[in-house]
């Protein structure tokens, strides 16, 4: 069984520390726990690993978060990968940091990288991992907000959530989506 695990966020030193990045955050974090490399790749950073038998695609689109959905499109019709088999790894503003909420399908919540996935694929069928950012900016100031680096409170309670994202995505592809919602969201 092959799975796209795809990390949202932006390319560039500039927006590395930034919460609109925690995709390729937790994306790292994987690749590294599976000592496996990100190498450039058509329309982003790619590696593949293995656990359990399970292949794991692992993309960090190059397209900016507004055209993710382009890199998403051609690494699923590259890979032969379901749409029942695609994951993506997402900072979500409405959620308490560090909360995360995995979901079957659903909306793109406002959020500009789902919605061009979305229109891409035609769909949205496909599962996505919220990781929470909080949302503690004053109105009309989302951009800055997730476009702004994370607080030393943040960044201190980072690694265990990240931890936690990776565990899901293992789940996500040993156990299916829906049986790892039923383990992870009431955490």
């Amino acid at each position: 069984m092959k799975y796209l695990i795809v990390g949202l966020g932006n390319i560039g030193a500039e927006y590395a520390e930034t919460r609109h990045n925690i995709g390729f955050k937790v994306l790292d974090a994987f690749a590294e726990a599976s000592n496996a490399v990100f190498g450039a790749g058509r329309y982003g950073a790619v590696c593949e690993t293995k656990y359990k038998g399970r292949t794991f695609v692992l993309l960090k689109p190059s397209t900016y978060m507004n055209l993710s959905g382009k890199a998403v499109s051609y690494w699923m019709q590259a890979g032969k990968i379901e749409p029942e088999n695609l994951l993506v790894v997402v900072d979500d503003i409405a959620l308490p940091f560090g909360t995360l909420r995995l979901r079957a399908r659903g909306s793109d919540g406002g959020h500009n990288g789902l919605k061009n996935i979305a229109l891409m694929l035609g769909s949205e069928n496909y599962a996505r991992l919220r990781f929470g950012v909080g949302g503690d900016f004053p109105r009309g100031h989302q951009v800055d907000y997730v476009l702004g680096e994370w607080t030393d409170q943040e960044r201190s309670g980072m690694p265990p959530r990240i931890e936690t994202a990776c565990e899901i995505i293992r789940s996500f592809g040993l156990q299916g989506v829906e049986r790892t919602m039923n383990a992870y969201n009431k955490k």
